[in-house]
This record gives C-alpha cells, structure tokens and sequence, in this order.
C-alpha cells in the first residue's frame, strides 16, 4: 500500500453525487469482492497513507455534508456527528458532553494510568492537579483555594505516610523514600509562594509538587501486572516506562526564529508493551535518526517510513516487514486488548487508559483497514483536545496511543514536511527493554 500523502482518506463521491464517509462508501464498493485482489487495490486507492489517519479537511467536508451543519467549528472537529454538541443533540446528551472535563495535561494522563491503588496518593494528585483550575478565578481570590488544596495535600501525606510507604515495591522503597522527602520540601515552597500572594509562581511550585507525587506512585509499582499473551514473544516488549529525548531540525527558521529544538517524550509499556517495546527498539536501533518528517497538516506530524518501497521496519533477522499487533488497554481492565478495535469489540463508548487528550499524543500509525499493519510509522497528535475529548473523537479506540511528549511539544506546530529529526535516544528506561532472542527466517511478527 503506497504511502500517498497528498490523497484524500475520509471522503468519497457516491455515484448518486451524494457524500458519505470512506469506509461506508468502501464496504458498500467492495464488499462483492470482500478480501479479493479488487479489495485490495481499491484500499490501496482509498487510503492517504499507511497510517490511515483521516485528513483534516477531507472529514470537515463529510462532516458538513453528512450531518448538514453551519457551525464551522463543530466541522472542524473530524468526529461523527452523534458526538458533536449541536442544535441536533438532545440537549441532556450535549450538557453531559460540554460539563465533561477531560484530564489533558501529558503528565497527568500518566499518572493516572499508573495500575495503582493506593487511595491516599490518588487524594494528593487529585487535590495538587485540582489547583490549575482554580487559579482561573480572577485575581487574588484563586489563592483561597489553592492554599487549601496545599493544605489538604500536606495533611494527606503527614497523616498517612506509613500507609503509603507500605505500598511501595520492596526494590523500589529507597525511591519512594526519596521522592516523599522531596514531596515534603516541595509543599513547603508552595506554602511559601500562597502566603506571598504570587500567583504567577503557583503553576511552577504545583508541577513540581505533582512530579514528586508520580515519583511516589511508579514507587508502588510491583513488577509488571499482567502476562503479555505468548504468541508475541517473538517482539520486542516495554516492561516499564522508557524516557526519550528527541531533537528536531527545522529546515528554515519558524516563528520567533526558532530553528529546532528537543522534545521529551514519555512510553508508557504498562499499558502498550508491545508497541512501546517494538518503538523503543528502533530508537535503541536509530532507526529514526536523520530521519524526515513525512506528514504534517494541522492534525499530526508524523515520521518512520524508511527509505525505499517499505512501509515500515524491515526485520533483518527474517527478511520481512515487522508488524506491531493493535494493542490497546481500556481503563479498569487488567490486560490489553490485542488485533481488534474498540469498535471491532463494540466497546467504543469506553475510554482507553491512554486516550488522545494531550498535545502531542503519541501513537502508531497503521492502515485504515488493517488495525495490525502497523509497523514503524508513528504520530504526533496536534488537535486540542478540548474539541476532541476522550472518548468522543475519532482516534480513541481505534489507533494505539504508546506515549506523550511531555516537554517541548510547542515545537510539533512548528514541524513541516521535510523537517529532519536529528535523533531519539533513551535517556531512562531502557533496562525494561525486553529483546526476543532472534530465529532467522521465522516468524515474522505478523499477526
């Protein structure tokens, strides 16, 4: 399947001039030759690239087409319009999805899909991240209920520290030890910044607090919680978190001058394993230095198709192009779901434990129609993600989130076509990193 960028992957013209989405309008063109070569070539033709991912402008049409609406910004969401607050929607139905809040800072996510249980730590975070949305109280009068959400931060922790402290995994107490102890130094500093009134300081001491806080909560984490189903042993798997750091050159001088600059990057393989572990490989590799950017457009950036006819990674152990299954977990289970969508699954009303809330979301490219053809094409999510909250956007459950960029994402609106990432590399993390041992001409991976 060729990896065309330039080609429209949401919208067809139907043969009555009528506009219907692209894969309603494939099933109903293809279905008579289901699987057949005609199946094929005519997705080769449908699809914008190996990744699937819809074109920005190309869903705007079908959405205004489809469901009739002026309101432009409702367009330009991208989503199905049963999810789009509108006059159409009843209004029960529009006030549950407007007085939704979703988590969408990187860091929170993370810590949030964090498979702990420790009541007392989740008060914390809760209380420390409440905070943000105090301050948008006009002036002075957000300090009242900052000082209380420190306040009850420190009596949390004072009242039950030896509780928490009997929560951490036994080799990794030390750290635990060391991150309440920063935890207590760093409360203090809020105290000091709330009782001298500078507001505009809040935000750095808070952040600083919350880092403390996931410190304390990856402190808990013992060993890996599940079993990784055996038919994948033969892939690479992230037994932990991995830390990155990458540096992007841009071409020519952007905005204020910038030139480039570093993101750092967070793999999350508690919830994604195996298309963390298959990530973090390449870059263990370097298979994304000096690498381009090949895609950017308002909706993604995305990178990772190797020079030549491949699509992705091409295995030297086997001779053939690594697939990555589809891997997905869903907040409140144990294990992911693995080769199937959440819509496959019809469980597309629940939310992934690593949803596409935060600027820069990181996930694995595939195509459209093929939920395991991923391989080595990954994305950066650019959609705020007030207009595309969790569980209501046309990502969630159907392309597998692995990570966040956690610092530096500003610079993916920068990013264009041709862009070259000078290097990934792992800063921290890379001890989880489980290699398979290698079976020339065997199995590929693919599922």
């Amino acid at each position: 399947m060729a990896n065309s960028l330039g080609c429209n992957p949401c919208l067809h013209a139907s043969p009555v001039g009528s506009f219907r989405t692209k894969k309603a309008f494939c099933e109903q063109r293809c279905a008579p030759a289901r699987g057949s070569q005609r199946r094929r070539q005519h997705q080769r033709v449908c699809c914008a690239s190996s990744s699937g991912i819809p074109d920005a402008a190309s869903s705007l049409g079908a959405t205004l087409r489809n469901c009739a609406l002026g309101l432009a910004a409702a367009a330009t969401l991208c989503l199905p319009m049963s999810m789009v607050p509108s006059p159409m929607m009843p209004s029960a139905e529009a006030k549950a999805l407007l007085d939704r809040e979703p988590v969408k800072n990187a860091r929170a996510l993370l810590r949030y899909a964090l498979p702990i249980n420790d009541k007392y730590v989740r008060q914390m975070q809760r209380e420390l991240e409440g905070i943000s949305e105090a301050l948008r109280i006009p002036g002075n009068k957000s300090l009242g209920p900052v000082a209380k959400a420190f306040r009850k931060t420190e009596s949390v922790l004072g009242n039950n520290k030896q509780a928490i402290i009997a929560d951490f995994a036994d080799d990794k107490k030390d750290d635990g030890l060391k991150a309440i102890a920063n935890l207590e130094e760093a409360l203090k500093a809020c105290d000091k910044v709330v009782e001298s009134a500078d507001k505009q300081a809040i935000p750095s001491v808070q952040q600083n607090a919350l880092t403390y806080v996931g410190q304390i909560e990856e402190a808990m984490m013992k060993g890996f919680p599940f079993e990784v189903p055996s038919q994948y042993d033969n892939l690479p798997q992230l037994k932990g978190r991995a830390y990155l750091e990458a540096r992007i050159k841009l071409k020519e001088k952007r905005y204020n001058n910038v030139e480039g600059g570093i993101m750092k990057i967070v793999v999350d393989g508690y919830n994604a394993p195996v298309t963390a572990g298959a990530f973090v490989d390449l870059v263990e590799k370097k298979f994304y230095d000096g690498m381009e950017v090949q895609r950017s457009d308002g909706l993604v950036v995305q990178t990772g198709r190797p020079e030549g006819d491949d699509e992705g990674y091409r295995d030297p152990n086997t001779g053939e192009i690594r697939r990555v299954p589809f891997e997905i977990m869903v907040e409140g289970d144990k294990v992911p779901i693995y080769e199937e969508t959440l819509e496959d699954v019809r469980r597309f009303n629940e939310n992934p434990a690593l949803p596409f809330n935060a600027f820069g979301t990181l996930a694995l490219a595939r195509a459209e129609f093929d939920a395991n053809s991923g391989s080595s094409q990954v994305f950066f999510l650019l959609k705020e993600s007030e207009l595309t909250p969790t569980g209501a956007n046309l990502l969630d459950g159907r392309y597998a989130v692995f990570g966040y960029v956690v610092d530096g994402a500003d610079l993916l609106q920068e990013c264009q076509v041709g862009d070259v990432i000078e290097y990934i590399k792992v800063t921290d993390g890379g001890q989880y990193l489980k290699i398979p041992v290698p079976h020339p001409k065997s199995s590929s991976g693919t599922i």
